[in-house]
């Protein structure tokens, strides 16, 4: 073969599998847009049995032609907490079964015959009209759905005449002593078990390595000695797509990759270990004679026919091995915890209002309590600062924010349903509250970042002053966690004891003021200490109006009357004796120390 022949092989080749794999990963794209993207909800859904997992797996990776698609859509599902590490291994499981329908397809291009029907099955037949319909629907049709039908046939289109490239230019290679010298090396398991891992790892597609093998076992004499070590190389091969998936994922997204990596390897080492251990002593016969396409086929079913069915019962074994290589630190399990809630609102939910309503009103708990613990840590950091705690602020604050985001849109979607009257003040309330907590835990950061500054500094406040913001604090601390408590049992009788305790807020926030004045008056202070106490009162000030306003959301949702403005008017204007014992209360509760002028 002179380097003419051998460039326009290799060229013939390249070209083929590069349009293999183009029409493959449209194929995929298609088939998962055209799906609206369901796949992943209805996965998520169906995956608490085991053996239903197994066989979505199976399902699912059959219709995406693509086990590494599908093993990357359960990391994704996984990262985002959707699905559980024990609910993704049986899918993983199913979609190492499910990727061999592919070779199946392929294998359709051996069929040779002069009937003209059986000659229709054969995919250089019927291709090019596929091709033409495809093209027809992808670029005059406005219909979405129909564009992605046209998108299916196309990449199918393009694999078989990337296939039949293939096959094309590796045909010379049957009349070359040294190819098949070359491959006759590749019957050593271990080698060509690292070429079939190999060469998946750079193509990234088991199918595509299988492919290749069956386009060769078309033109050239490919032995069972030769194929299956390959095909089983291409087994652990594809799992550096998960693998590579899983690099921006969390640590559960990487043990799912991992869960992948882990079976394809037990299942290879095993396989080659007991099969080739009887081939040393039976020595099959087969081993040395030619294989073709839907041999090649059918070797790969049968290896994960076996493997995937025996291994379902210890999956759990998966998952723990991933569980050992990325052990769950303290903080991993707090943040699951504190997730927990959040993972309630599942749209399934949706079917029945009342419930999923109850779920999204648990979460805005949570969250509620997550602004809590926030403003606590935040003012600790005011005498005692501390880099990590004031990093657990911050990370509040943005779990909050989700918090808001996600029931936000959630409580739209029950809001689309019928309620009952009750029910309807409920969805209300929880809109109205999100918000304010939200904007506490806002204020809580801001202190926190304050107390960095004044950290960073030196500043620190003078002892009367911190006297003062210790008593100022308390209260703040007292009006949240009352308006917590309140929201939790939707007690509209605690909620009136919010707005007492605002206005007191509110003139403690003036008589601080006052004395740092007087303070900085005597040179007792300076204006840098003085503009840390009133950004740090202005963001207590205004946290006890957020609680007012959910203290009001409270009680105008449990007496059916929706205006707050003219509460708190008639409330103010009125004074009665019960609101200003009350305001009495907490004035002396929350005396400031007495100071001498």
């Amino acid at each position: 073969m002179d380097s003419l022949e051998l460039f326009t092989l290799v060229a013939g080749l390249v070209g083929g599998l590069a349009m293999f794999l183009y029409g493959m990963n449209v194929m995929s794209g298609g088939l998962t847009k055209a799906a609206g993207g369901k796949l992943e909800s209805v996965l998520a859904k169906v995956t608490k049995h085991p053996v239903i997992a197994y066989l979505f797996g199976v399902g699912v990776t059959a219709l995406v032609q693509s086990s590494s698609a599908s093993t990357v859509m359960v990391v994704g599902l996984v990262n985002s907490g959707i699905m559980t590490l024990k609910q993704a291994v049986n899918v993983i499981l199913g979609a190492n079964l499910g990727t061999t329908f592919t070779a199946w397809l392929l294998s359709l291009n051996a069929i040779s015959s002069d009937n003209f029907f059986i000659n229709l099955l054969k995919p250089k037949s019927f291709t090019p009209f596929l091709a033409i319909i495809g093209i027809g629907l992808y670029m005059f049709s406005k219909n979405e759905k129909k564009r992605n039908i046209g998108t299916i046939l196309l990449g199918f289109a393009v694999l078989m005449f990337g296939m039949s490239s293939m096959s094309d230019a590796v045909s010379p290679l049957k009349d070359v002593d040294e190819f098949k010298a070359l491959l006759t090396t590749f019957s050593n398991p271990i080698l060509g078990f690292l070429v079939g891992t190999l060469f998946t790892m750079l193509i990234q597609s088991s199918a595509g390595t299988i492919g290749v093998l069956q386009a060769l076992s078309l033109s050239v004499k490919v032995k069972h000695s030769v194929a299956i070590p390959v095909v089983v190389g291409a087994e652990v091969g594809t799992c550096i797509t998960a693998i590579l998936s899983s690099f921006g994922a969390n640590k559960n997204g990487k043990r799912t990759a991992l869960m992948h990596l882990y079976f394809n390897i037990i299942k290879a080492v095993l396989f080659m270990i007991i099969f080739y251990s009887l081939n040393a002593v039976i020595h099959f016969e087969f081993m040395d004679e030619k294989i073709g396409m839907a041999g090649i086929a059918g070797i790969h079913t049968l290896i994960n026919l076996v493997a995937t069915p025996l291994m379902l019962p210890f999956s759990g074994l998966l998952v723990n091995l991933a569980l050992k290589t990325i052990p769950i630190d303290d903080k991993e399990k707090k943040e699951q915890e504190e997730m927990q809630g959040i993972r309630t609102l599942d749209p399934l939910f949706l079917s029945n209002p009342p419930f999923a309503l109850e779920q999204a009103r648990q979460a805005a708990v949570t969250m509620a309590l997550m602004t809590k613990e926030s403003l606590e840590k935040a003012i600790g950091l005011i005498t005692d600062y501390n880099a990590e705690i004031a990093g657990e602020v911050e990370y509040l604050e943005r779990q909050v924010d989700k918090y808001e985001d996600e029931l936000g849109t959630y409580l739209m979607k029950i809001n689309s349903h019928h309620l009952g009257q009750e029910d309807s003040h409920t969805l209300s309330l929880l809109l109205h509250c999100i918000t304010d907590y939200e904007r506490i835990s806002d204020h809580a950061l801001n202190i926190a970042q304050k107390a960095g500054n004044m950290e960073e500094n030196g500043r620190k406040f003078t002892p009367k002053a911190q006297a003062e913001m210790d008593i100022y604090s308390s209260a703040v601390i007292d009006i949240v966690d009352t308006s917590v408590t309140a929201f939790d049992n939707q007690d509209a009788k605690l909620a009136k004891t919010i707005e007492p305790l605002e206005e007191t807020i509110d003139e403690i926030q003036k008589e601080v003021k006052r004395r740092h004045i007087r303070r900085l008056r005597k040179g007792k202070c300076t204006i840098e200490q003085g503009f840390d106490l009133s950004d740090i009162g202005t963001d207590f000030e205004r946290i006890a109006d957020h609680c007012s306003n959910i203290a009001v959301g409270i009680i105008e949702s449990h007496e059916d009357n929706y205006f707050a403005h003219g509460y708190l008017e008639t409330l103010k204007a009125e004074k009665n004796d019960g609101f200003e014992q009350a305001v009495d209360f907490y004035e002396r509760k929350y005396r400031l120390p007495a100071v001498k002028y």
